[in-house]
């Protein structure tokens, strides 16, 4: 079984830091990524990452706040989200699939999701 599991999310103040974790597990995936969910708001990319650090994409609203980063060895993801704002909370979720391309526009596989709160 395919799964994908989350974890780091929490409350926050507006202008700390938080770090997601999302652990894969029955299959290695290439690429990765990170969407978000806001209440009444379409889920939206945030950050994606092949299988080496130097294949990343980022939304516009996290360039230079956010990285997306990932272990080799356990094949974890990480999202280290900094400078956060209260426009960032949302659930957070983990995705999979086989080509940055894919992962980024329609992934295959999905985290349960995970929620951040930012408070101002």
């Amino acid at each position: 079984q395919v799964r994908l599991v989350e974890s780091g999310g929490g409350l926050v103040q507006a202008g700390g830091s938080l770090r997601l974790s999302c652990a894969p597990s029955g299959r290695t995936f290439y690429a990765m990524a990170w969407f978000r969910q806001a209440p009444g708001e379409e889920r939206e990319f945030v950050a994606a990452i092949g299988e080496s650090a130097g294949s990343t994409y980022y939304a516009d609203f996290v360039k230079g706040r956010f990285t997306i980063s990932r272990a080799d060895a356990s094949n974890t993801v990480h999202l280290q989200m900094n400078s956060l704002k209260p426009e960032d909370t949302a659930v957070y979720y983990c995705a999979g699939d086989s080509s940055l391309t894919t992962v980024r526009r329609g992934p295959g596989y999905w985290g349960q999701g995970t929620q951040v709160t930012v408070s101002s």
